[in-house]
């Protein structure tokens, strides 16, 4: 199917020269979390068939385990100049509750596993459960790492900051090739700036007072749409829009571990553009 669309596939090796370069060119980076045993036994042999470029994200106590992918596995892969792997954590724990020591510790530790078993660290993260923090996302770029990818939905494009990179999760829950063919049909939504920048929020400030500060060259921005799960229910967000300065007014409070919101605009020939936002609810 991506094939068919005409999307072309990136190699992680040139992902920034493809961010910056031919923006007009639809485009598709693979990425795989945690290295499960049945990615190898069933997906990669596809891939290498392929030559289909990818991120194998991998957290490093993990490896090895029932279930897990070994260190021979994952090298025997590394060795193919259209794979990646990329570095997922060393616990896979829900670092964006740790202290920053605890998380600095944890990623240091993951950093000297890969360049033990690798000969080097990857400059791609990936956050586990798609979370992050001010703090979490500041200890990954001291650490050297030059990408870092969530789970909240979205296309990337130059616009987007590196290190809160948007993934469209493709699962046993989100899934089904209905929503993957629309999927294929999303585009970028350049913006300038998305407050608030801090997304681990605390009864203090949930619901977050959400601003969207978009390019003057849209058009129809009028038409967009926002949703949202404030109050653990999917609803259409009631939204005000001034001067390409968007705001989502959330009139409940986010319930769940995850509050999410997703706007969209139509463009023509069946095409949207997709902006999604994560927060994380901290723990009473």
């Amino acid at each position: 199917m991506i094939k068919d669309s005409g999307i072309k596939f990136v190699n992680p090796s040139n992902f920034e020269d493809e961010l910056k370069n031919n923006k007009k060119e639809r485009k598709v980076l693979l990425t795989i979390d945690d290295g499960y045993q049945s990615f190898y036994d069933n997906a990669w042999p596809i891939l290498k068939k392929s030559k289909i470029p990818f991120i194998l994200f991998v957290s490093t106590r993990e490896v090895g385990k029932k279930g897990y992918m070994s260190w021979k596995n994952i090298q025997e892969l590394e060795k193919y100049n259209f794979v990646e792997i990329g570095n997922h954590s060393h616990t896979h724990d829900y670092l964006i509750d740790f202290e920053n020591k605890e998380i600095k510790d944890d990623l240091e530790k993951s950093i000297t596993i890969f360049k033990e078993k690798l000969g080097e660290n990857s400059k791609f993260f990936s956050y586990p459960f798609g979370e992050y923090s001010s703090s979490l996302k500041s200890i990954v770029i001291e650490l050297g790492f030059k990408y870092a990818f969530g789970q909240h939905s979205g296309v990337v494009d130059y616009t987007k900051n590196f290190y809160e990179m948007p993934r469209f999760p493709i699962n046993e829950k989100y899934g089904e090739i209905k929503r993957f063919k629309t999927i294929l049909k999303t585009l970028p939504f350049p913006y300038k700036f998305i407050q608030p920048e801090e997304k681990y929020i605390s009864d203090k400030n949930n619901p977050p007072k959400v601003n969207i500060q978009f390019y003057d060259k849209l058009k129809n921005l009028k038409n967009i749409n926002c949703f949202s799960n404030e109050g653990d229910k999917w609803r259409n967000s009631t939204i005000s829009l001034d001067n390409n300065n968007l705001r989502v007014n959330l009139e409940e409070k986010f319930i769940t571990e995850r509050g999410r919101i997703n706007c969209s605009l139509r463009e023509k020939n069946g095409f949207y553009r997709w902006l999604g936002i994560q927060f994380v609810v901290k723990e009473k």
